[in-house]
């Protein structure tokens, strides 16, 4: 059965499980034709294995020519790029055990959160957006996150990255959009990868659930969901946008939890 997508051609980064797998999943399922690009090669690869007519490249997103050889490869081979998924950042153990507040990063964290989140999702935007012009069009979707629009204890270098990314997105969309290229961005929340799965103990799960609005944590899916949306004609009047998707963490007075609790011992939510 067709979907929306029937024709285009999209790439993926950091497709290689989680939240990337998911959306490459989605896009195939919608009619895409799905190149799955991740420095994981054999993670991509297994991850294509599983989706109908999806390839996958390794790319290194920090080797400016090896994403311009990614982009010229992908376009000669299938004639067009349609759609980007700028989905790619670091966030390992190690990274993060170095990314911690201004007083203890590592200078070494830093410059590979900006060189992979923030330069290698403005190359692959630099070398697709000739192509998509070419063809009449294309929608970018990034990745971007509310540490990118919320102070934290830790993860300096990841979240100013995120922050950086949305202002990339709005750049792009400005700079391109009378060309027909739209770029938005999704602010994202914590979401249940497997990596998040095993990584994150229950007693964190249920803190960061208490400041949900939704009832559950969120899924590789959602996510997928949307980069869908934003990648159809469907959402041609989107642009420049940073969507959050976060269970509507951002939506809500940083006491909310707090006096959900307060609430729930007294019975009333009467004051």
């Amino acid at each position: 059965m067709a979907g929306n997508l029937e024709g285009k051609v999209a790439i993926v980064t950091g497709a290689a499980g989680g939240i990337g797998a998911a959306t490459a999943k989605r896009l195939a399922e919608q009619g895409a034709t799905v190149v799955l690009a991740d420095i994981d090669l054999a993670g991509a690869e297994t991850a294509a294995v599983q989706i109908e007519g999806a390839s996958a490249l390794r790319v290194d997103l920090t080797d400016a020519d090896a994403v311009q050889s990614l982009c010229e490869h992908i376009a000669s081979e299938h004639g067009s790029i349609d759609i980007l998924h700028n989905n790619a950042a670091i966030q390992n153990d190690a990274q993060r055990q170095s990314d911690l507040d201004v007083l203890n990063l590592d200078l070494a964290a830093w410059d590979r959160a900006m060189a992979v989140n923030v330069r290698g999702a403005m190359l692959m935007a630099k070398n697709v957006i000739p192509h998509m012009i070419a063809t009449g069009g294309g929608s970018i979707i990034n990745s971007a996150s509310g540490f990118g629009v919320q102070g934290e204890s830790t993860l300096t270098a990841y979240g100013t990255s995120k922050a950086a990314l949305i202002q990339l997105n709005r750049m792009i969309a400005t700079q391109y959009g009378k060309q027909n290229i739209r770029s938005n961005c999704m602010v994202i929340g914590f979401v249940l990868t497997p990596m998040a799965v095993e990584s994150t103990p229950d007693v964190v799960k249920d803190i960061l659930l208490s400041h949900h609005l939704t009832p559950a944590l969120g899924q590789p899916e959602d996510i997928a969901n949307l980069v869908a949306f934003l990648a159809s004609d469907e959402s041609k009047f989107i642009t420049g946008a940073a969507i959050p998707i976060d269970g509507g963490v951002t939506a809500h007075q940083p006491s909310y939890a707090d006096f959900q609790k307060l609430f729930a011992e007294m019975g009333s939510g009467k004051l």
